[in-house]
């Protein structure tokens, strides 16, 4: 009897361990409609992916793919039946903070006709890449130069403007 009861525990483990993954897998999505957005960037975005209105999770990523015409990354969104958004909302993607995940981020517009399924919201912002900003940042600011106000060569070419 404990052998077949220690088994069932088992089995009932197993299985919600498979919902809990199909679920965010990103497989399953109930009551939910699909929007397709394009970016130039889709960098800290993957299937189960977080999209967001006013920082609240609103849907997921189910899918993303690479337009071989026009090199950009399609990416499709299970999004809540309850949230309505009008034609001209954007789409950005976002991060947390340094440290932290992406995820896309929706902005309603003012439009009155809303999105339908399978609709594409064309107004979108790829990913930012954090790394390139902190390297030019760097490459700015800790370079050469004279130091101080007016080194190098064109602080020379400002003080003989300044005299004439």
């Amino acid at each position: 009897m404990a052998e077949a009861l220690a088994g069932l525990v088992v089995l009932l483990v197993a299985g919600w361990f498979l919902v809990f993954a199909w679920n965010r897998s990103g497989s399953a999505v109930a009551d939910s409609y699909e929007l397709v957005a394009r970016f130039p960037n889709v960098t800290g975005v993957s299937v189960g992916t977080d999209v967001r209105v006013s920082g609240m999770k609103v849907g997921r990523v189910v899918a993303q793919e690479l337009d071989p015409k026009t090199w950009q990354a399609v990416v499709r969104m299970a999004i809540d039946r309850r949230v309505s958004l009008p034609v001209d909302s954007s789409a950005a993607i976002t991060s947390e903070g340094l440290l932290g995940g992406s995820f896309i981020a929706l902005m309603p517009g003012g439009e009155e006709e809303k999105l339908a399924p399978g609709d594409e919201i064309v107004d979108t912002q790829g990913a930012t890449d954090l790394m390139g900003l902190v390297g030019a940042v760097i490459n700015r600011t800790g370079g050469g130069g004279g130091g101080g106000a007016g080194g190098g060569a064109r602080g020379g070419e400002a003080a003989a403007e300044a005299e004439r």
